[in-house]
């Protein structure tokens, strides 16, 4: 597994056990992030897996076969910073990454005020930090917000988190095989969302890594994280950001102790982890958070399928 994408739970680094941190309460968010939406999908059969050849042999992406799903509904975007305020301030719930007091944030993204609570650097991966006080609402640890970020896909939040919110809000996870078949927009067998080219036409099409990963990033300003939850064009099913951006939370099991993960994120590059495919997959323990970690959530529809307009 690539530790670009999923650095385990717990931070071991010298500095030793997480150390108290205030964590103050989830702010207002200012930003007003677009109406939610799902999209109403009849199911059907498809060739769900690499058809390329072009994944790691442990990530288990093929063989390609053939996979039926039932009629469903799916987001077409992630679940936002606003609509995870929603459901904190409704409920009061603490995620894992405020009960454990730490999650994991991108060096490059530390808030200076959190330079103190760097616990260590996961040793594999050292461009990822432990850092106490590291939450949905901090993410990029004490002295970040979310302000000015209510459209952009909720972080920090583990698959204990996601389940949570979903039992909240009267839906659930996707399977895999939903989240394949929906990611896939209708076409069969390409490498993305739009189909095989990465950049047609020069267009760049999802939020992933550009530049030298993981010290420069070549985007204006040198961005890096999180865009917009319906940044880029959507799938020809109207899901926005099946690639790249944030890694999304699916039902299955990858085995033992293990949840599976898709989509990729902003960390995704070529050089180094290639897993913005839509066939792409990878996992992390259920209690496990990141700062390019989040969900979206789906709800099964009748037999008939989708209701008529």
């Amino acid at each position: 597994m690539s530790a670009c994408c999923t650095p385990g739970r717990r931070c071991t680094g010298a500095a030793g056990a997480a150390r108290a941190v205030e964590l103050l309460p989830p702010p207002t968010v200012r930003t007003a992030p677009p109406p939610r939406t799902m999209a109403e999908l009849p199911g059907g059969t498809f060739r769900m897996g690499d058809a390329f050849d072009e994944g790691y042999p442990a990530d288990r992406e093929g063989p390609v076969r053939e996979v039926t799903v039932a009629a469903f509904a799916i987001d077409t975007t992630a679940v936002t910073n606003a609509q995870y305020t929603d459901f904190v301030r409704a409920t009061g719930y603490r995620t894992d990454a405020e009960r454990h007091g730490s999650s994991f944030v991108f060096h490059l993204l530390l808030h200076p005020a959190a330079a103190h609570h760097v616990l260590g650097r996961v040793p594999q991966a050292p461009w990822w930090l432990g850092v106490t006080g590291a939450a949905w609402h901090t993410p990029e640890g004490p002295g970040s917000d979310v302000e000015g970020r209510a459209d952009h896909p909720v972080v920090h939040v583990s698959y204990d988190d996601a389940l949570a919110y979903c039992a909240w809000a009267g839906v659930r996870l996707p399977t895999e095989a939903e989240w394949e078949y929906a990611a896939r927009g209708g076409l069969d067998g390409a490498r993305y969302p739009w189909g095989d080219d990465f950049t047609p036409g020069g267009e760049e099409r999802c939020n992933t890594w550009t530049g030298d990963f993981p010290y420069r990033s070549d985007r204006p300003g040198g961005r890096v994280g999180t865009v917009p939850v319906t940044a880029y064009a959507p799938n020809g099913h109207g899901l926005y950001n099946t690639s790249g951006n944030v890694w999304e939370w699916c039902q299955d099991a990858f085995g033992p102790g293990e949840r599976v993960i898709r989509g990729g994120s902003y960390l995704c590059h070529a050089s180094y982890c290639n897993r913005y495919r839509v066939a792409a997959r990878s996992h992390n323990t259920p209690d496990s958070s990141t700062g390019h970690g989040g969900f979206r959530t789906a709800r099964t529809l009748p037999p008939e399928g989708p209701a008529s307009p």
